[in-house]
C-alpha cells in the first residue's frame, strides 16, 4: 500500500468515527423483483438455478434491483441473499464467516429446485467470497460457474467506502467492517484466499471488470489466471469503449446484463471471450 494510499484510509477512518447512531437498528429482508420464487423450477434451457450475491455494504435489494428481473425474464430461477450482517448493515462481517452463509442457502436452493448445481453472480465482495466458499468450505462440487463483477479478487489497493447516499456519516471504524479489512491488498485472508491458486477444479469462472473501478483498484487486479477453458477475463470497455459505468453501478449496466446471461448460457465453460453485447 502507497504512503497515499494508507494516508488515505486513515483520513477516512477518521472521517467515520462519530456517527455509528446513523446505521440502521435492524436490517431489512426484501427480495429484488424476481428472485426468491421458491417454487421456480429450472428449464432444460436453463438447468442452473442462479444466486445472485451482493457486495460489500449492499442488500440483496438494491444491488440486484435491476439484473433480478432481466435475468428472471429470461427464464432463469434467481436466488438472492443478505449475509455478513454487522449492526444491520450487510456484508461488513468476515469475509470467511460470510462464505459460511452462502453455504447453506446454496443448499436450500439447490434442495428446492432439485438442480445439482447452481451458479453464482456475485459484485464486489460478492463476487469474490464464493470462492472461498469452494476452495476451503466444499462448495466447489455445487458450482457450475462463478461470475464477478468488479470483484475484489486480489484485495484492492483503495478504500472501501459506502456508496453516495448509503448511510449519512456512519462511523464503519466502531460498526467493525472486519470485510473492508479483509479486502484490502495483502491482507491475511486475501492471501489465504488465493494461496490455494485463483481457482479450484470444477468450477468455470467469468470476470466483469471496468476500467473506471474506483474502489476495487487497479482494475485488473480482479481479474483470474487460469486455463481458458475455465477462466475468461472480460473488461468492459474493450467491448463497448463509450461506457463509463464505475464500479457501484456496475450491476446496472446493461451491458453487463447480457455478458452475465450470455455466461450463464454456456453449457459448459465460462463466457466466450469473442462474444460482443449491444453497446446500450
Amino acid at each position: 500500500m502507497s504512503f497515499f494510499t494508507r494516508a488515505l484510509s486513515v483520513a477516512a477512518a477518521a472521517v467515520l468515527v462519530t456517527s455509528l447512531a446513523a446505521a440502521p437498528a435492524q436490517a431489512i429482508e426484501i427480495s429484488p423483483p424476481g428472485a426468491n420464487d421458491w417454487s421456480c423450477k429450472p428449464t432444460a434451457e436453463h438447468p442452473y438455478p442462479v444466486i445472485l450475491v451482493p457486495g460489500t455494504f449492499e442488500s440483496m435489494e438494491k444491488n440486484w434491483s435491476t439484473l433480478s428481473p432481466y435475468l428472471k425474464s429470461a427464464g432463469f430461477c434467481v436466488f438472492a441473499l443478505n449475509y455478513g450482517e454487522t449492526n444491520g448493515v450487510y456484508a461488513t462481517a468476515p469475509v470467511a464467516e460470510s462464505a459460511q452463509e452462502l453455504s447453506p442457502f446454496v443448499d436450500a436452493v439447490r434442495a428446492a429446485t432439485g438442480a445439482k448445481k447452481v451458479d453464482l453472480v456475485g459484485h464486489s465482495q460478492g463476487g469474490m467470497m464464493p470462492r472461498y466458499y469452494m476452495g476451503f468450505l466444499g462448495g466447489a462440487k455445487y458450482v457450475h460457474q462463478l461470475i464477478g463483477i468488479a470483484p475484489s479478487n486480489h484485495g484492492t489497493e483503495g478504500v472501501i467506502v459506502p456508496p453516495p447516499g448509503f448511510i449519512e456519516d456512519p462511523d464503519y471504524t466502531a460498526l467493525g467492517c472486519a470485510a473492508c479489512a479483509d479486502q484490502q491488498a495483502g491482507s491475511a485472508f486475501i492471501q489465504k484466499l488465493n494461496s490455494i491458486g485463483d481457482t479450484v477444479a470444477g468450477p468455470s469462472y467469468t470476470v466483469i471488470s471496468t476500467v473506471y473501478d474506483e474502489v476495487v483498484i487497479p482494475y485488473n487486479s480482479q481479474f483470474l489466471d487460469g486455463p481458458a477453458r475455465q477462466v475468461t477475463n472480460i473488461t468492459i470497455q474493450d467491448k463497448c469503449p463509450t461506457d463509463l459505468f464505475e464500479h457501484d453501478q456496475t450491476p446496472n449496466d446493461p451491458v453487463v446484463h447480457q455478458i452475465v446471461a450470455h455466461a450463464l448460457g454456456q453449457a459448459s465453460g465460462p463466457a466466450d471471450p469473442a462474444y460482443q453485447p449491444s453497446c446500450i
